[in-house]
């Protein structure tokens, strides 16, 4: 039990990333099967670079019918405009007479199957099942996941020391994977906070908000009051997931 058994193709459309995962109710018990329980990647996005990802699943299958495997998956639209991604189910852990739950996953990769930019965003989640004598039965349903490509930032503080009331200068560039090249590439016009974290303090705080330009570039300046560590975090969208660059740790005297 609980060992993926299967792994299959759904095929379709486009990419994906999720956001809202609760329970679902349950899908339309057409073709004598229902689909409940449904959860995607714990009810985070799924964020996805330039490699492979997999975002684990959970859901109920209610049927009298022999079946071969189930799976649920991602579509816009309609069922049959399905992103192409590979699935893994588990072995069935009985929950009642016909009454099946499984875990599984959701696996995603652009350098296997090409995924477009324009994928991002909003995605259903669908529910499928194949019968052992043939035919099958397919649910939609109205749990919403958001497939978001990942950021990166980078920073620098300089100089390193500096004496009090000086100037630091803060620098860094933000990027986010681009799926169609499979590498990442500058985040134009991002608004992206500048944190700071006093020496022996365990939290950061936001000094300023800075606009990226044209090239991902940022760059802003800060008077230098007190040891600590500066870094830059970006809160992201409904298609690019947030990221937070390393600290710099800059010691004033």
């Amino acid at each position: 039990m609980g060992k993926r058994v299967r792994r299959v193709l759904v095929a379709g459309g486009a990419a994906a990333v999720f956001a809202a995962v609760a329970a679902a109710p349950a899908g339309a018990a057409e073709g004598g099967v229902s689909f409940s329980r449904i959860k995607v990647n714990g009810g985070k996005p799924i964020v996805m670079g330039v490699g492979a990802v997999s975002a684990p699943t959970s859901f109920r299958m209610t049927t009298t019918h022999k079946w071969k495997w189930p799976a649920v998956f991602l579509y816009r639209g309609s069922t049959g405009n399905a992103l192409w991604h590979a699935v893994g189910t588990s072995d069935c852990v009985p929950a009642g007479p016909g009454v099946c739950d499984f875990t599984g996953t959701m696996d995603f990769d652009p350098r296997v199957w090409d995924t477009l930019n324009s994928q991002a965003g909003a995605w259903k989640v669908g529910a499928q099942v194949v019968f052992s004598g043939g035919g099958g039965d397919t649910d939609g349903t109205d749990l919403t996941v958001y497939l978001k490509r990942n950021s990166r930032l980078t920073v620098n503080a300089a100089p390193e020391p500096v004496v009090k009331g000086r100037t630091i200068t803060v620098t860094g560039k933000v990027t986010r994977a681009n799926w169609e090249t499979k590498k990442y590439a500058a985040y134009a016009d991002r608004l992206v906070s500048l944190q700071f974290k006093p020496s022996g303090s365990s939290s950061y705080t936001t000094v300023k908000k800075v606009h990226a330009n044209s090239s991902g570039a940022l760059r802003t300046t800060v008077k230098a009051t007190k040891t600590g560590t500066w870094r830059w975090a970006y809160y992201g969208n409904t298609t690019t997931g947030p990221s937070t660059s390393p600290g710099d740790n800059v010691v004033v005297k």
